[in-house]
């Protein structure tokens, strides 16, 4: 007889990213993969970064722990971004440093939630966040993401789903998978309603950096009281190039801060302290290199919704946005899952299917293009329409 394993989470589908990896077929390609399936920026980071880590690694100290919440310094730079890009106000006590987003929102629902508990999520939503929150034994209550014409979940349809075991909602914005930016008003009432309702907004700002502008993306942090009812994560994974560094934070109150520190001392102590540092880098000296950056990927979404207006092009782009694109295929008779590994097997195009963003989305794929050049976008619409069949495929109208 074997041991037993956690039920709740041999539940839980495996990491959809690698499942996807595993339908490129090695050794038949005579082309270039188009990896679409994840956002990894394509570009290292910068040289400057890679030389302070270089000093880093010869300094002493840089062995050892740092405090759970992370170094002050780097706590204090976090808190007066904030403040600045959000035009509202940030204190350093409010923030505790993590290895990357997906921990920040691991401990956060950790620490405001029970098993038996609910947590209400707009779909199509981003799968580490439900496979979470189904390892805790909670339920995920589901509201759409965007109907005909809207830009972003109702704040009325999560009204009617709350009762007395909803403890949070979860918004992402700009949105993985969808790329759709909410409008602050959105994001205000969504605020709104958790703080009249003694819930808590949790909000992934991931990609708040590759948002439209550079107006605030809402006004939460200058609304008074915002640590009664908000809890922000962010990485700084993507604008900085910085995935395998793992940094990430919470913003919070201190008293929901002070539960998330017992959790994150049993997880891992502290967050990498030369990663810290990197990333306190970061916020200092690469502010002209980071806006290059985003003006490049802002490139590379123009390239691609140009691509989707080719005319036999029969994939619909529902929204896009930061580093994704939604899109709806034309195969009404072909579930998302078997599209997705056609085009992986077939059409070297590597994207995910919308089934891995929550039920009902099997008409649609996930397409993160951080990993493609703005070049390659017509070359994904070429190979599109080459999944479509004969009548669509240019390449087959060159053979016949």
């Amino acid at each position: 007889m074997t041991y037993a394993v956690n039920p709740a989470v041999s539940r839980i589908e495996a990491p959809p990213i690698m499942e996807a990896q595993s339908w490129v077929r090695p050794g038949l390609r005579n082309r270039k993969l188009l990896n679409l399936c994840q956002a990894v920026p394509s570009w290292p980071c910068a040289e400057e970064m890679t030389a302070e880590v270089s000093r880093l690694a010869h300094e002493p100290g840089i062995s050892l722990y740092t405090d759970i919440y992370g170094i002050p310094e780097l706590r204090a730079a976090i808190a007066a971004h904030f403040s600045a890009d959000y035009q509202g106000k940030v204190e350093p006590g409010q923030v505790c440093v993590t290895a990357g987003c997906n921990q920040a929102f691991a401990a956060a629902l950790m620490a405001i939630t029970s098993p038996g508990d609910n947590v209400i999520v707009p779909v199509p939503y981003f799968f580490n966040h439900t496979m979470w929150l189904g390892m805790l034994g909670l339920e995920a209550r589901h509201i759409p993401a965007f109907g005909s014409g809207a830009s972003g979940p109702d704040p009325q349809d999560a009204a009617r789903l709350i009762d007395g075991r909803t403890r949070a909602i979860v918004l992402c914005s700009p949105n993985n998978p969808t790329g759709a930016i909410y409008p602050p008003a959105t994001i205000q009432a969504f605020f709104e309603l958790a703080r009249s309702r003694g819930l808590a907004l949790v909000m992934d700002e991931t990609y708040k950096d590759f948002r439209d502008g550079a107006a605030p993306p809402h006004q939460l942090f200058a609304t008074p009281g915002w640590d009664e009812a908000f809890i922000h994560l962010y990485s700084f994974s993507k604008v900085y190039s910085m995935t395998g560094y793992r940094v990430g934070a919470i913003t919070a109150s201190p008293r929901v801060l002070a539960e998330i520190e017992k959790i994150m001392d049993c997880l891992a102590i502290c967050t990498s302290h030369i990663s810290q540092r990197a990333a306190l880098f970061a916020l200092g000296g690469l502010e002209d290199w980071r806006k290059v950056k985003i003006a490049l990927m802002r490139g590379r979404l123009e390239a691609l919704r140009k691509a989707f207006t080719r005319p036999d092009l029969r994939f619909e782009l529902v929204s896009s946005g930061a580093l994704f694109a939604y899109v709806k295929h034309p195969f009404t008779d072909e579930p998302a899952k078997a599209v997705a590994m056609r085009l992986a097997g077939e059409h070297d195009v590597l994207c995910l299917p919308g089934s891995m963003f929550g039920p009902g989305q099997d008409r649609h794929l996930r397409i993160a293009f951080a990993n493609a050049e703005a070049t390659d976008m017509d070359t994904l619409a070429a190979r599109l329409i080459e999944s479509q069949g004969p009548a669509s495929s240019p390449i087959s109208a060159m053979r016949t």
